[in-house]
Formats: structure tokens, C-alpha cells, sequence
């Protein structure tokens, strides 16, 4: 049984986990392949397979390169993740190496886009729109957002506020329900991080 410290400093005895389950959860959690985890971790394919089956224990050694591999600690090899939720994913994304999604008005570029059932959606925007006439009305989509410049002068329309010019280092968090666009207003196109909840 695995004991688990609480802050009040009492133990509480965690059910037992499944170490093939927790390791094939863990491996498919980052869009890896039975190939690509054995790689990373430096075992044969057939022992990571007979390791998620549960036909053999892993020595200690093989739990060690396992977590290594995974990018985790030995003891999250033993503990259940918390809600359902997928623990120890991490995305990437290397400067101009974004997927791009351009428009009339933004040029996107997708951070994290390898990662599947995100709670956020980052990307990195171009701001082409010079004036609101550019728009076809206001744009609004479901969940908030948080908008962070990183170049350039730009001003942002909100259905309900008036406009408010924002520099470089300014941010906004808004309700993305709410009417709302971005113009430049710099000589240069702006350039934008955006946030949005995906929940």
C-alpha cells in the first residue's frame, strides 16, 4: 500500500495501482507509441509490453529507466492521478515552429498544438487589422481570455468598455462571450499572446 503525507502531517493509505495501467495511462497521456516509450526509456519493446499487460514485475532498475523516460518520479509510477486528470503531459513549441492559422485580420501561430484535451489554448498572434471596419462584427466564442503584448501598440474593443490602448508588457482578462477585437495601431504589425479556456 502506498502512504501518502497530508499537510496536517497524518497518513492516508492510498488504494493500490495498477503499475501496468499506470504506465500504459502515463504513455498514451503523451501521444507515445509502445516504440517511442521503450526508446525513451531504454527498454525492449517486449519488456515495456509485458510491463503494461502485467506479465512481469519491473526490477527496480527497469522502474527507474521507466521514469526517466516518462519524464516523472519513481513514486508517480505508484500514484493514481487525482479526478481523472492526466498528469506530467508537457508540449514544446520552439520559436516559429507553431501551427499557422492566418485570417484576414490575425496571423496565429498554435503553441502546444501536439496536445490533446487541452484546458487552454496559447498562441501567438500577428495583429493585421488596422481599423474595426476590417471585422465582420464582433467576434465572441464560449470561455475567458487573457491577452498579453509583446510588440508594437495595440487597441482592444470590447462590446461593453471602451477602447483601451495597450504597449507591450500591458495584459487584459476578459469573458470571451463578450464582443471583442484587436486593431494595431503601431506602425508595425503588433504582436500578441493570447490565452483562451478551452472549459
Amino acid at each position: 500500500m502506498i502512504q501518502i503525507a497530508r499537510e496536517s502531517g497524518e497518513a492516508e493509505t492510498a488504494p493500490p495501482v495498477n503499475l501496468g495501467a499506470r504506465v500504459r495511462e502515463l504513455r498514451k497521456a503523451r501521444n507515445w507509441t509502445l516504440e517511442q516509450a521503450a526508446t525513451q526509456a531504454g527498454l525492449a519493446r517486449s519488456t515495456l509490453s509485458k510491463i503494461e499487460n502485467g506479465q512481469m514485475s519491473p526490477t527496480y532498475d527497469a522502474l527507474k529507466k521507466l521514469a526517466v523516460g516518462l519524464e516523472i518520479s519513481v513514486p508517480q509510477l505508484f500514484t493514481p492521478p487525482s479526478a481523472a486528470q492526466i498528469n506530467g503531459r508537457m508540449s514544446v513549441t520552439k520559436s516559429g515552429d507553431g501551427t499557422s492559422k492566418a485570417t484576414t485580420t490575425y496571423e496565429h501561430e498554435l503553441l502546444a498544438d501536439t496536445l490533446r484535451k487541452k484546458q487552454m489554448l496559447p498562441y501567438r498572434a500577428r495583429i493585421r487589422a488596422r481599423k474595426m471596419e476590417e471585422f465582420d462584427g464582433w467576434v465572441r466564442h464560449d470561455g475567458e481570455e487573457f491577452l498579453y503584448v509583446l510588440t508594437g501598440v495595440v487597441r482592444l474593443y470590447t462590446e461593453f468598455y471602451e477602447p483601451v490602448e495597450m504597449r507591450r508588457g500591458d495584459s487584459a482578462y476578459y469573458d470571451a462571450t463578450m464582443g471583442h477585437n484587436v486593431v494595431s495601431t503601431s506602425d508595425e504589425d503588433a504582436t500578441i499572446l493570447w490565452v483562451t479556456s478551452l472549459t
